[in-house]
């Protein structure tokens, strides 16, 4: 009877399915009024001195995208530019204005996508539902697997939707440094690090210290898409993994990675699996290894 109501919810409020969409389903809804769809798509670049930075997707976005889409533009129109930190959330004020620019707001049902493993998309996706917006999902697979299956691409620009966003601010779904460190000291939430294994062992770092966060387990984002359909694993399979971890037996967990990005990845695989106790600790590694006294691990 409870899923039945749910269904029915759902339909009378015009509500998405579910935190992910399927290309067919997104197939068959293009051109709705109150969908929107946002390519979130942020490309990695060599930088001057022969490391790495993250650049805006727009050009990728020009080339082609899923008819309909507009670009959002993660790394400039949703960060803090008064923290020093490289993406930390926006203001409530400023991310409405960042929503509402994009067509975004009450009565809208929001698709959001990227390029690559989708936790770009996730990051907008848990920011989306940290301001109290709900109706939103990711395209399953995302980009990859809409060509894959060579379905209709765009290179037209999407008409200005007009939009009220009102934020409605959820602090428990954003950890903090002194959270986390109460963690580490007396328990009371598990510590998930979303970054590739050889990252939370030490061997390869982008980061001022190496190594993870003392106490915390590994399970790394990317890990949870199939490597073909770049889908999301089975639930049954996602559960699994945390479980191995032993992150259940903690009455909350907080999810991280190098900045804010990846842990929403892992913070979506848990809403998949019906886990509600779940925060991004959204200055993760980039604020934590600048804390010389701040404890690590590595090996």
């Amino acid at each position: 009877m409870e899923l039945r109501a749910a269904a029915e919810r759902a339909m009378t409020e015009n509500l998405l399915p579910g935190p992910l969409v399927s290309t067919k389903w997104l197939a068959e809804n293009l051109g709705e009024r109150d969908l929107r769809i946002l390519d979130c798509t942020t490309v990695q670049a060599t930088s001057p001195e022969g490391g790495y930075v993250f650049e805006p997707g727009l050009k990728e976005w020009r080339a082609g995208h899923i008819p309909g889409a507009v670009f959002c533009d993660v790394l400039n129109e949703l960060r803090d530019p008064d923290n020093p930190l490289p993406l930390m959330m926006p203001k409530p004020d400023a991310f409405a204005r960042a929503m509402e620019a994009l067509g975004v707001g009450e009565g809208t049902r929001v698709i959001l996508y990227d390029r690559g493993a989708n936790v770009w998309a996730a990051r907008v996706w848990w920011s989306l539902r940290v301001f109290g917006f709900d109706n939103a999902a990711i395209l399953d697979g995302g980009w990859r697997k809409w060509t894959g299956e060579n379905r209709t691409v765009s290179t037209e620009a999407s008409p200005r939707r007009e939009a009220r966003f009102q934020p409605r601010f959820r602090r428990r779904l954003l950890a903090s440094k002194d959270e986390v460190l109460e963690s580490v000291k007396n328990g009371g939430a598990a510590l998930v690090h979303s970054l590739s294994r050889e990252e939370f062992k030490g061997e390869v770092t982008r980061m001022p210290r190496p190594g993870r966060i003392s106490s915390s387990v590994n399970i790394p984002a990317a890990a949870l898409l199939d490597p073909v359909t770049n889908t999301y694993l089975p639930l049954s399979d996602i559960k699994a993994r945390f479980e191995r971890a032993g992150v259940f037996s903690a009455p909350r967990i907080i999810t991280y990675c190098g900045g804010g990005v990846a842990a929403c990845g892992n913070a979506l695989a848990l809403t998949l699996i019906g886990r509600e106790d779940v925060a991004v600790y959204d200055g993760s590694l980039a604020e934590w290894t600048a804390d010389p006294d701040a404890p690590m691990e590595t090996g």
